[in-house]
């Protein structure tokens, strides 16, 4: 790994304010959860197909593989569709403090997955995250459902992120992504059917404004995000990019109330709680780094 220097530090918080920008762009954008996702992943996976076609990357796949990715695409649809849901649901403040349970979601999937024993410190940094929740749930109970949903898009989160480290291992992170993306769109389009609702993820006015948020979101805030962040790991050490990552909820909340003022800003012990979780977030992933050198 070369060596870090400013330009791909810079680089790296830049894609994490896109990643806080995503929420913006879900406050903005007109259409259904599942018909932003949907478009989401289009978006996506043609910019995918046609990075991998000029890398001269293979789409070769074994069948094993693209079922295992397939149910990959339907997590991170999940997710995606009940972090946008949340937002409609209540706003996005609120919803990027439950998306920060994710590392809570995952100290506890983690053991279970990888048959270990459940570290005493996690317990204690999870009810750390427990009581961050509770202030912002009593805080803000009239945002019931999308606190719930945002818990729920946390979980998928963690799920898919811990999956798609063990998938990585097995093929290139471009290629599982092209595969997650086209399948989570199946999935999507499946549910659309059933529900006589297919006719909505055709927008007619693809220069319309809405489109061009929609637009925004699966080429520079999914495919342009994702290849780069891949890209930096060539660079920043693994640490330093989870650790930067956890200033999204911060970037997209500061956001929120610059683009959306009074109906962004919260209570205080909102933002009690939010910083107890972000807290414990931190200091569980700096422990880690202590008790493990590779987690550099």
């Amino acid at each position: 790994m070369q060596k870090n220097n400013l330009k791909h530090f810079i680089h790296l918080h830049f894609l994490v304010f896109i990643a806080g920008f995503t929420a913006i762009l879900g406050e903005l954008i007109v259409n259904s959860s599942e018909v932003i996702v949907w478009h989401r992943m289009l978006i996506g996976s043609i910019l995918l197909a046609i990075f991998m076609l000029f890398s001269k990357r293979s789409f070769k796949i074994d069948l094993k593989l693209f079922l295992q990715y397939s149910f990959l695409g339907l997590i991170i649809a999940l997710h995606w569709i009940t972090f946008f849901e949340a937002i409609e649901k209540s706003n996005i403040s609120v919803t990027l403090a439950m998306f920060s349970t994710a590392a809570f979601f995952t100290s506890f999937i983690e053991p279970f997955l990888f048959k270990r024993k459940v570290i005493f410190y996690e317990v204690i940094l999870g009810f750390v995250v427990v009581g961050g929740v509770y202030l912002i749930f009593s805080a803000e109970f009239h945002y019931l459902s999308g606190i719930i949903l945002g818990l729920l898009s946390a979980f998928f989160a963690s799920l898919f992120s811990v999956l798609n480290g063990l998938m990585i291992k097995k093929n290139s992170a471009i290629s599982i992504s092209f595969y997650e993306f086209i399948t989570g769109m199946f999935f999507i389009t499946i549910f659309l059917i059933f529900n006589n609702d297919l006719n909505s993820v055709i927008i007619y006015d693809i220069f319309s404004l809405n489109y061009f948020y929609i637009f925004m979101l699966g080429s520079i805030c999914t495919a342009y995000a994702f290849m780069a962040s891949v890209y930096l790991l060539r660079f920043i050490s693994p640490y330093s990019v989870v650790l930067t990552y956890n200033l999204e909820p911060i970037y997209g909340i500061i956001m929120a109330v610059i683009f959306f003022g009074n109906n962004e800003k919260m209570s205080f012990s909102f933002y009690i709680g939010l910083f107890l979780i972000l807290s414990s977030v931190i200091f569980n992933i700096y422990i880690k780094k202590r008790n493990n050198k590779d987690y550099k």
